[in-house]
């Protein structure tokens, strides 16, 4: 079937079809919440990243050994 976008016409034709039925004036207003979404999605991503890094240097700083001692308290089972 090929690749649809490959050629620059099936572009411009696209991009004229979404004026037409959107309209001109809303766009602007559709881009710049498409933009707030994409700099919140970016942003959490990365909130993501770091935590899953905070996380991995918690796990490695916990390696702590744990000792325990037996004690006997006089009762015996007999």
């Amino acid at each position: 079937m090929g690749n649809v976008f490959s050629h620059p016409a099936t572009i411009i034709v696209v991009i004229i079809l979404i004026i037409l039925l959107f309209g001109a004036p809303k766009l602007p207003g559709m881009a710049r919440s498409l933009g707030q979404s994409m700099r919140i999605f970016k942003s959490e991503v990365e909130g993501m990243k770091n935590d899953a890094k905070k996380d991995k240097e918690e796990n490695e700083q916990k390696t702590e050994t744990v000792t325990a001692e037996v004690v006997d308290n006089g009762k015996s089972e007999k």
